[in-house]
């Protein structure tokens, strides 16, 4: 199976230079994915709002890429507020429950945009 790079579509990609999600074989990566929702392109200013929409937009690329949420082996959050902890683990509980991939959240003096208060990624691989 070849590499096979998966988009948003976002004209970004292509100036930063980057993929939301790249296809190798069994697995597939995507790139740190902040809450922003794609629809309206907006971001909520609450870290729930952010985190929900981190995963709908993973799930998305997860779908596109042919795989399953229940696919992810591995989950790295950054938070911009250690405050924010509890209120992102809710979320990831929500998700990864029943999943539960290895995962490490970090605090971060901050992201690209201020405005961004979680940047989550993900590692996946297709299931025999």
């Amino acid at each position: 199976m070849s590499r096979r790079l998966i988009s948003t579509g976002s004209p970004f990609e292509k100036t930063a230079g980057y993929s939301r999600a790249v296809v190798d074989g069994d697995f597939v990566f995507v790139s740190g994915t902040t809450g922003y929702d794609y629809s309206t392109m907006t971001l909520p200013e609450d870290v729930t709002s952010q985190t929900r929409n981190c995963f709908k937009t993973i799930g998305a690329a997860l779908k596109e890429a042919g795989f399953a949420m229940e696919d992810i082996v591995r989950a790295t959050y950054y938070i911009t507020d250690p405050k924010d902890a509890d209120a992102v683990f809710a979320v990831c509980g929500e998700n990864l429950a029943e999943i539960r991939p290895a995962a490490t959240i970090v605090a971060v003096a901050g992201l690209y945009k201020p405005e961004m208060k979680i940047e989550i990624e993900v590692t996946a691989k297709r299931r025999s």
